[in-house]
């Protein structure tokens, strides 16, 4: 039937159309069974093994959509044209563009452009085809039409380029003319909308939809299927029929059927094709799902479910081209399929040529292998259902549990007793199944393998098998492969040692996964991801005319045949320089010519073979003639092939493999479900009587006789299926499976005698503790690993606009020692997707990838936050790794990963952290006319910060940067906003800011102006005045003194401002308000009987019946934002309520007596700080009284004592004395700066550098963050600071550019541990010192031992004092003295030896000249201080020079030096070669031992890893950041072995150099 199947399908068509060539392929596979066994394309073995054959060309397909280079998913077609003696091979690709090329040149003789693609930045992390997703499936030609058949996916609007979101994507079905590529009456269709037959509740979804698998010809019906992206959204595999030239549908089936609402059972198989009997049958497989209906009950496979997940599915087809289910098979572990991942569906159902795999009652067999690894073999016409084998297993032929998972279908070899190559990945050899029947039972048993491995990631090929004309001994199987030889050729029996044998190996760039080797005249077809096409071949016109064949028949292995004579004779003048046997076993050549034999055309020459079999079975081989010519378009080689058949009249024992192994075998569950297989053969031709069976638990003995007991035991292992005899030229299958109930390693071996002969085979074996995932993210300093708790998302935390955060993910197995490797079953990173978060690559990682107990891998991932302007919100960006693994604990998981990419923030700041001051986009300006009137400045110290600082001062609501250097305030927004684009210069004083710009495209020219509005001022109206408004609706206006508190409405009185409770909300339930109205707010709640009512944010309505915990009294100017409803009233702020009680007491403020200062002393003594027992202008006590004095005699004292809570201040000038006096004020309820935190002093609110972070590398986040914790964790280093009010950073230098911020309240944000206590803010840290003063400032600026004061006089107006302090930006900081961040504390400790500060202080008074001398001590009762007023500029500068603590580097030993700490690049490995990980003993000379001898270089890394190589991969992947050599401190961890040294640390390697290189390269006192 297999060859009237593949024949008579091509003979029906050439009686229709001329065009179709006998090594024509217009299909996937070459005809409908898939299983891909083709005869008919001159593929002689001689001429494929010869150095002849090769790439013959390479052609550069055009398209380059976005920029990037055409891949090619679905398989080319070959087809000759009728009236045309050439043939065409055909090309789709991703960016639906088809080609028509010359078969033979590679020459594009047409193409067409279909659409533009789907991008995949659309698939939300979905890359498993990036970065377009047009035709992906194989087609199908139609020689009676000559039509080729094709799907491509697009958008809806085509007049747009770029992502357009998933809902807006579309799939047409396409009809081509071969000839001009031009599209057949009523095409292209689509299938949009469209509701399938048999569940009236789904409907066609393109964008969620994946075309994939290779398209069928029934007749006059076309099928074709779809899957999903990457088994995402609420999706359905789908069989569409339509007819092949009215466009009708047909048939629209979906997998998941009547009632079914769950999504799943897509159907991709790996691209290969739906199959078909041509008989009235279709099969396809499918992949995983959720609904789940069938549980432990058995069901008949003709009794299908609706839902057809984790499923081989047999179609019935009508005459109408309509389609039902009427058959199934479905793994009896579906559920754990399903939830694992584990699609039975990545490989195609194949039917196998039925002449030869046939047995029994079973007359047609099938084909399939699944993620598992599981290869089962079913019987077409009884499918087997759902546990309908014994024990509730599989009623199948036979089922194979392979080591690792399959994407690809089989190669099937029906000649010379049938093979079955099944190909798994994970860095395994392809794995050769022959075929027996034997007692009417089907037995498929692995008995050799590939002697290569294929690559550990996805990709290995779908199995082809050829032969020349269908001949024994010419098979040879073709698979392709994404790493080694991209192509690689063996011949398809197997050789005697269990191997196959590879004739050719071929490596070309970029070769697609999941390829199959496609063929037309001579010529093997392969496309790539790189955008090349290629063709492999050898020129066909042989130099030699001699006999092709010479069959000897069948000989004795006692005897040798007959010899033999050959005639060659020249077909063009040549030179004869070698005759030889391509392996030489069997047969023998004799008469060969003696040395070089010219010949002209004509002349002719002849030698003699003799077959001389030495063992039983069919042997061929091929007599190879050399030759030298130089005639083109001929062959260098002719070949002459030998056929024999070597048999024995005699019994005749073989065993076949002599060996079988068990790895990876998880203890503890009982015997193995994985079946390895012997076979005993008899070669003879008479019966084989086993005389005896010996065994041993080892494979040198002792040996005992066996007692003839089944099942045989040795050892672990279980032998059964033992015969007494074999019949002549017949053959029996032992059974053999180990017991895995003990861990262990394990060996066994049994021999056999027979009047045969004897034979022997041994076994071997491991089983350990099942393999332990463990998956870790990367902290932010590098030293430590977060461990993932599933569902909680791995954080990068704030990575800064325009800058770039990696970190690595690392997976390591934890099986103890002798436990099962790890494999990454499933495994789809964030790769080449929209979005800040991304993979390195696809590589690390990747699916296959298999790690013994103890082993780590990682992959590094990166947040790249875009280029913002200053003040604008937070970009939120999330991606997910889809990762499952062979651990029994670890089902399939979506990985999450999180950053906040933020733009820094000028002050003043809002809680939580933004700028009240937001960036509104780019204005044009003197549009007509200036709407910013208002010059600020025009200054070389221009930023967005210094300008929103000056526009605040002054109370403007919206200011502007512009041309660089100049900033404009004013209250009337500009009229016309424009595109960002258009303000394209940078700030005078950083360019990585704009200010302002002058216009591109058709705007340039223009002036514009970077704009920003303060958010509590600014109603939101883009408006601008001068525009007329509707005078049906005026806009509200704000009364003159601006927004007041209602005191109240209908019963509930204002008794307050109120915090956000700590925990929860203040009041819980929200309503939704028309206007947002005091009045509004309250009669919401009320309608619903609560107590409170509070207004928040300008427009939130809250209601309760009473206030949470934590929320408390707040001062009345916390609320001040006006109702958006109502500007005449208050609504709350952020984090702040204006609250409501029902029958409350209005509110009333707290007063204060105080005595008027003189203006004169304003500045240095206007603010009061205050602590929880009293406040005083100079500084806070826990219990205190403190006076000051000021006088004119130039010098002053200070002393703090604790005993009162009233502070009094006198000070005299030679003009006036003035005494203010203040009472103690009611309890605060917003944080304050805590003044000592342990040894810690606080230094005030300082800001974020710019470029990186103030403090490295210590580093801490927890949301019960308190600055105790914090203290805690940063005890070893001399600074700590806390920010965003959970982030705890430490360090021993402060970065330079981390200055006291201008506006000491920007830090606002309560830690969240003790809310008491303030914890920095957005870009704003808490900053404390050990032991230091907490009026000093860190910089970097000086080394000097000493500490010194100094003192200079100079009058600066205030607008100068503000300018030259916003522009500080290196190595001295300015800030005003005595405001709320002074000297709190009543104990001064000295500065460490490793602090390095410098400050300057300054004040305004009205004097020229002063001197300040200050004391301390805790323990007098009193204080007073006296200064003389002047016009003063203090300067102190503290500086200590550092003393050396902690690891430092090694050196080196007699062998290597220390060369540098280097960074890695941020894709892929400075050394290649991981020889140690160690995370106990590692040292530098550890290390150093294991690369010594082999390698140039060695380094340390992670403090646990040892790497070597011979060379220095600095510039890492393409694409990837270079390493570099950077300073020591960044490798700081210290090694485990030696605490003293470093061992690198998180991306960086203590590096170390061969001495005799160095000496090579630099002379021999280099080293």
């Amino acid at each position: 039937m297999w060859k009237g199947l593949l024949v008579a399908g091509a003979t029906g068509l050439l009686g229709l159309v001329h065009g179709l060539a006998s090594t024509d392929t217009i299909t996937w596979g070459g005809d409908n069974s898939r299983a891909g066994y083709q005869t008919t394309h001159n593929m002689d073995p001689a001429i494929v093994g010869s150095a002849q054959f090769g790439l013959a060309w390479e052609t550069k397909l055009p398209g380059n959509y976005g920029g990037q280079a055409e891949q090619i998913y679905s398989q080319p077609l070959v087809y000759t044209p009728a009236g045309d003696d050439r043939q065409f091979v055909y090309w789709s690709t991703t960016q639906n563009n088809v080609y028509k090329v010359d078969a033979k040149t590679g020459e594009i003789v047409a193409s067409r452009n279909l659409h533009i693609p789907f991008l995949t930045a659309d698939l939300d992390g979905c890359v498993d085809i990036n970065p377009h997703i047009g035709v992906t499936g194989t087609g199908v030609i139609d020689p009676d039409t000559e039509t080729l058949y094709i799907a491509a996916k697009t958008y809806a609007n085509e007049d747009v380029t770029g992502a357009q979101g998933r809902p807006q994507g579309r799939y047409y079905i396409h009809a081509l003319d071969v000839n001009d590529l031009s599209e057949r009456p009523n095409f292209p269709i689509s299938m949009n909308g469209e509701v399938p037959d048999n569940n009236p509740d789904r409907t066609f979804v393109s964008g969620d939809l994946l075309q994939r698998p290779g398209l069928l010809q029934q007749g006059d019906y076309i099928f074709i299927a779809f899957g999903s992206h990457c088994v995402q959204w609420l999706f359905t595999g789908w069989i569409v029929g339509f007819h092949k030239t009215t466009a009708e549908f047909t048939a629209k089936f979906a997998t998941q059927g009547e009632n079914v609402v769950d999504e799943g059972a897509g159907v991709w198989m790996s691209g290969g094709g739906l199959a078909s009997d041509d008989a009235g049958s279709i099969y396809f497989a499918t992949g995983n799902g959720y609904a789940s209906q069938l549980a432990t009950i058995p069901v008949s496979g003709f009794d299908p479910p609706t839902a057809l997940e984790e499923a081989v599915v047999r179609l019935s087809l009508a005459e109408d081209g309509s389609v039902r289910v009427v058959d199934f098979f479905m793994p009896w572990e579906k559920q754990q399929l399903d939830g694992a991942d584990d699609d039975l569906g990545t490989s195609p159902i194949q039917i196998l040529p039925s002449e030869t795999f046939s047995c029994g009652d079973v007359r047609r067999m099938g084909v399939i292998t699944g993620k598992t690894g599981k290869t089962y073999f079913v019987n077409l016409d009884n499918l087997g259902g759902y546990r309908n084998g014994a024990d509730g297993l599989d009623a199948v032929i036979q089922v194979y549990a392979g080591p690792r998972s399959v994407y690809s279908g089989a190669g099937v070899y029906p000649l010379e007793g049938g093979y079955i190559y099944i190909s798994p990945t994970g860095g395994n050899p392809t794995h050769v199944f022959s075929f027996s029947c034997e007692d009417g039972q089907a037995r498929f048993t692995r008995m050799a393998e590939s002697k290569n491995l294929n690559a550990v990631i996805l990709g290995v090929s779908h199995g082809t098998v050829t032969s020349l004309d269908n001949q024994p001994g010419t098979g040879l199987l073709w698979i392709t492969d994404r790493r080694g030889d991209s192509v690689r050729v063996y011949d398809a029996v197997p050789t005697e040692d269990g191997y196959l044998n590879q004739i050719k190996g071929i490596s070309v760039e970029g070769v697609t996964k999941f390829s199959r080797a496609v063929f037309g005249d001579g010529m093997m077809y392969l496309g790539s991801v790189v955008g090349n096409i290629y063709g492999f071949g050898a020129p066909t016109n042989p130099p030699l005319a001699c006999e092709e064949t010479l069959a000897f028949g069948t000989v004795d292995t006692a005897e040798e045949s007959a010899v033999k004579e050959v005639t060659c004779q020249a077909t063009i003048g040549l030179t004869v320089d070698k005759v030889s046997l391509t392996t030489g076993t069997h047969y023998v050549l004799s008469s060969l010519p003696d040395g070089e034999l010219t010949l002209a055309a004509g002349g002719s020459f002849t030698f003699s073979v003799q077959f001389s079999p030495k063992r039983v079975g069919l042997h061929t081989d091929a007599v190879k003639i050399a030759t030298a010519n130089n005639v083109e378009g001929y062959s260098t080689t002719t070949s002459v092939r030998l056929s024999g058949t070597g048999e024995a009249a005699d019994a005749l024992l073989d065993v076949s493999p002599d060996s079988v192994t068990f790895a990876d075998v998880v203890s503890g569950d009982g015997p193995s479900d994985r079946v390895e297989n012997i076979i005993l053969s008899n070669e003879g031709n008479s019966a084989l009587t086993i005389d005896g069976v010996s065994f041993s638990e080892s494979v040198d003995g002792p040996f005992e006789d066996w007692d003839g007991e089944l099942p045989l035991r040795v050892g672990k292992f279980i032998v059964t299926n033992i015969p007494d005899t074999i019949a002549a030229t017949s053959r029996a299958t032992l059974d053999i499976q180990m017991d895995a109930t003990a861990s262990g390693t394990f060996t066994g071996a049994v021999r056999i005698t027979s009047n045969g002969g004897e034979g022997a085979f041994t076994m071997e074996g491991a089983a350990g503790p099942a393999p332990v995932a463990v998956i870790e993210f990367q902290s932010a300093d590098g030293e430590d690993w977060i461990p993932y708790e599933q569902g909680v998302p791995f954080s990068f935390g704030n990575v800064t606009q325009n800058t770039a955060s990696a970190r690595r993910m690392r997976i390591t197995n934890a099986a103890p020692e002798g436990g099962v490797s790890l494999t990454l079953t499933v495994s789809k990173p964030p790769f080449g997707g929209a979005g800040l978060i991304r993979a390195a690559n696809q590589v690390d990682l990747a699916e296959g990838t298999k790690l013994y107990p103890g082993e780590s891998e990682t992959a590094v991932l990166s947040c790249a936050a875009p280029k913002t302007q200053w003040n604008t919100d937070v970009i939120r960006a999330n991606a997910t790794w889809t990762l499952n693994l062979n651990d029994p604990t670890f089902e399939k998981n979506v990985i999450d990963f999180v950053c906040n990419g933020v733009a820094q923030q000028a002050p003043p700041l809002l809680y939580p952290g933004y700028g009240q001051y937001r960036y509104l986009g780019c204005f044009k300006e003197n549009n007509p006319g200036r709407q910013l009137q208002s010059q600020l400045y025009g200054s070389d110290d221009n930023t967005n910060a210094l300008c929103i600082d000056r526009c605040s001062e002054r109370g403007w609501i919206f200011c502007g940067t512009q041309y660089h250097r100049e900033c404009w305030g004013g209250n009337t927004i500009p009229s016309l906003q424009v595109d960002d684009a258009n303000c394209n210069f940078d700030c005078e004083a950083d360019v990585n800011q704009w200010c302002g710009g002058n216009g591109e495209g058709a705007g340039s020219g223009g002036s514009y102006i970077s704009l920003f509005a303060d958010s509590l001022e600014w109603d939101g109206n883009y408006t601008n005045p001068d525009t007329p408004t509707d005078p049906e609706d005026p806009p509200p206006t704000t009364p003159p003194g601006g927004p007041e508190a209602n005191p109240g409405v209908d019963g509930y009185a204002h008794i307050g401002c109120y915090t956000e409770a700590t925990s929860g909300r203040a009041l819980p339930f929200g309503k939704t308000m028309e206007s947002a109205t005091v009045a509004n707010c309250v009669e919401a709640c009320a309608a619903d009987g609560y107590t409170y009512a509070g207004l928040e944010y300008a427009q939130e309505c809250w209601c309760g019946s009473q206030l949470g915990v934590g929320a408390v009294e707040a001062p009345e100017g916390d609320c001040n934002l006006a109702c958006k409803g109502n500007p005449a009233e208050l609504c709350g702020a952020g984090s702040r309520l204006n609250v409501y009680r029902l029958g409350g007491s209005p509110s009333s403020s707290g007063t204060s007596t105080s005595i008027a200062q003189t203006p004169t002393t304003t500045a240095t003594l206007s603010e009061t700080q205050t602590s929880s027992a009293g406040t005083s202008s100079a500084g806070t006590s826990s219990a205190g009284t403190s006076s000051a004095e000021t006088s004119s005699a130039g010098t002053s004292s200070a002393e703090t004592t604790s005993a009162a809570a009233t502070t009094t201040t006198t000070t005299t000038t030679a003009a006036a004395t003035t005494t203010t006096t203040t009472q103690p004020a009611p309890t605060s309820t917003k944080p304050v700066e805590k003044a000592t935190v342990g040894d810690y002093d606080s230094l005030g609110c300082y800001i974020e550098t710019t470029t990186g972070r103030a403090l490295t590398p210590g580093f801490l986040a927890d949301d019960d963050m308190t600055l105790e914790m914090c203290a805690d964790f940063c005890d070893a280093y001399t600074y700590f600071g806390v920010q965003y009010g959970r982030e705890c950073r430490c360090g021993n230098v402060l970065k330079e550019g981390s200055i006291p911020a201008q506006k000491q309240t920007d830090c606002s944000f309560p830690c969240p541990g003790d809310r008491r206590y303030l914890c920095g803010a957005g870009m704003r840290y808490n900053l404390y010192i050990r032991g230091g003063s907490a009026s000093l400032s860190p910089s970097v600026s000086s080394s000097s031992p000493a500490t010194t004061a100094q003192s200079t006089s100079e009058t600066l107006a205030p607008e100068d004092v503000s300018s030259t302090t916003a522009a500080a930006t290196s190595t001295t900081a300015q800030v005003t003295t005595l405001s709320s961040s002074a000297v709190s504390s009543s104990t001064v400790r000295p500065a460490p030896s490793t602090v390095e500060l410098s400050s300057t202080v300054e004040l305004s008074s009205t004097t020229t000249s002063s001197s300040t001398k200050a004391t301390t001590s805790s323990t007098t009762s009193s204080s007073s201080t006296k200064t003389t007023t002047s016009s003063t500029k203090t300067t102190t500068t503290t500086s200590a020079k550092p003393t050396a603590t902690g690891p430092v580097a090694w050196e080196g030993n007699a062998n290597f030096t220390y060369y540098s700490c280097v960074s890695e690049p941020s894709s892929g490995r400075l050394l290649p070669k991981q020889v140690h990980n160690n995370g106990t003993d590692m040292t530098p000379a550890l290390c150093l031992e294991k690369c010594s001898g082999q390698y140039n270089y060695a380094g340390v890394e992670y403090g646990r890893e040892c790497w070597c190589g011979d060379e220095l991969n600095f510039a890492g992947n393409e694409g990837a950041t270079p390493g570099r050599n950077v300073t020591d401190d960044k490798c700081w961890f210290e090694c485990p072995g030696n605490e003293t040294v470093r061992c690198g640390a998180g991306g960086h390697m203590s590096l170390y150099v061969l001495r005799e290189l160095v000496r090579e390269m630099y002379g021999p006192d280099a080293a």
